[in-house]
């Protein structure tokens, strides 16, 4: 039986200790790479990757291209269409670059977690790189699922 006065080792009720997403297995390094803390910093994590990844391999057929996350698009008073833009691709002439914005809020909200959402924001990106280059998106990235696949 366990004296009153012995202090208890256990850390909770049922001694296991810290459990969950907070706590992460240590890198290599040794060190707990950073969390993301906020939705944005979420999602300019995954839009990061999937551009980087693109970006890599397509570089010399795209030339200059600016890649931006905005909340959401601007859209005009008068604006009917009842569906939001996703992105937005305007193409670069001369000194001016192609620029390719894509809406955080409209794609988190179609999303239902996070691989979810990157599957979207792949989706996205690959489509528009797709429109740029005039090829298949399946042919952007791999990842991308082909008309073969159905």
């Amino acid at each position: 039986m366990e004296s009153s006065l012995s202090p208890r080792r256990r850390r909770d009720r049922r001694g296991r200790g810290m459990r969950g997403p907070a706590v992460l297995p240590l890198a290599d390094s040794g060190h707990r790479p950073p969390l993301p803390r906020s939705r944005r910093e979420t999602f300019d994590r995954i839009m990061l990757d999937v551009v980087t990844a693109i970006d890599e391999r397509w570089s010399d057929h795209l030339g200059l291209v600016e890649y931006a996350v905005e909340d959401a698009p601007q859209l005009p008073d008068d604006w009917d269409s009842g569906r939001v833009p996703l992105s937005s691709l305007v193409r670069g002439s001369g000194t001016t670059p192609t620029r390719l914005v894509v809406f955080r809020r409209p794609l988190e909200h179609r999303a239902a977690d996070r691989a979810d959402l990157e599957a979207i924001v792949l989706t996205v990106v690959v489509e528009q790189v797709a429109e740029l280059l005039g090829i298949e998106p399946s042919q952007v990235d791999p990842r991308y699922p082909s008309d073969d696949d159905d």
